[in-house]
């Protein structure tokens, strides 16, 4: 049985590059404003890897119609300002591969798009709240988004892979930028969410889970080289390169840091 609540499934995007051919996925961030009476208003972005925006002027964004019968439909959006800068926005270390550009939700709705996006008061757990989740080592997540470009044929159709997270105290500590999940992640991956999932079972000393939330970022899987050395000169000749089944993911805390940048910078 499927532990993933169905809307998270409309915050995934994929995302076309050139001659719109699938690159990557990204997710919809709704970073809450205000509430006015029962209303919350949020903010929305698009969140992906920065190296899927980078060297790029423009990309599409695929998203499916509410009419079922209908194909999806490509949006173009455009990457660079007249003066050619970044209308995008990224954390100052490169090291930390997160992009972040704002998106009109609006426009979605008014031409009647299946979209939804993940609300940061509520479906969303960073470091401090994976703490006090007693989320570690063993927890169990999926993956979401369009390995291999497989988008699916006529409309949008997101992949769930499912995994472990393989470590990640230290970047609870801190001491990391990126946390470890057990589970095979391809190109077309990157910038794709990964969810918790929820257990209503847990052991003395661990605290189950009742809810899925979005817990991080694909950043890339961790390869594993081989190196083939010359029996003569004993020099490195070829490097062969295989996926080890493991994924580099960064918390949604460099998310929440370049959206507050942002809205820093809008006031300005």
């Amino acid at each position: 049985m499927g532990l993933i609540p169905l809307f998270f499934f409309d915050c995934v995007v994929a995302i076309l590059g050139k001659d719109r051919e699938p690159v990557a996925s990204g997710f919809l961030y709704g970073d809450f404003l205000s509430k006015e009476g029962d209303t919350s208003l949020y903010g929305v972005y698009l969140v992906t890897n920065r190296h899927v925006f980078e060297d790029l002027k423009k990309v599409w964004v695929r998203f499916n119609p509410q009419k079922i019968d209908e194909p999806a439909r490509d949006y173009d959006l455009i990457l660079l300002d007249k003066n050619n800068q970044p209308l995008w926005i990224a954390n100052q270390n490169e090291e930390i591969d997160v992009a972040v550009i704002p998106i009109l939700a609006s426009k979605l709705r008014e031409h009647a798009m299946q979209f939804a996006y993940f609300q940061s008061d509520f479906h969303v757990a960073n470091i401090e709240k994976m703490k006090d989740l007693g989320i570690m080592e063993g927890d169990f997540v999926y993956v979401l988004g369009f390995p291999m470009g497989l988008t699916g044929a006529k409309r949008n159709t997101v992949i769930a892979r499912s995994g472990t997270i393989a470590r990640i105290r230290d970047t609870l500590n801190k001491d990391n930028q990126e946390y470890l999940v057990d589970a095979f992640v391809f190109p077309g991956n990157s910038g794709g969410p990964v969810v918790s999932k929820p257990e209503a079972l847990a052991i003395t000393g661990t605290k189950s889970q009742d809810k899925s939330y979005l817990i991080g970022i694909i950043k890339s899987y961790v390869p594993y080289q081989d190196v083939a050395y010359s029996l003569q000169t004993k020099r490195p000749r070829v490097v062969f390169e295989e996926n080890s089944g493991l994924a580099a993911v960064h918390p949604i805390d460099f998310v929440q840091e370049i959206i507050k940048i942002h809205r820093e910078r809008t006031k300005e």
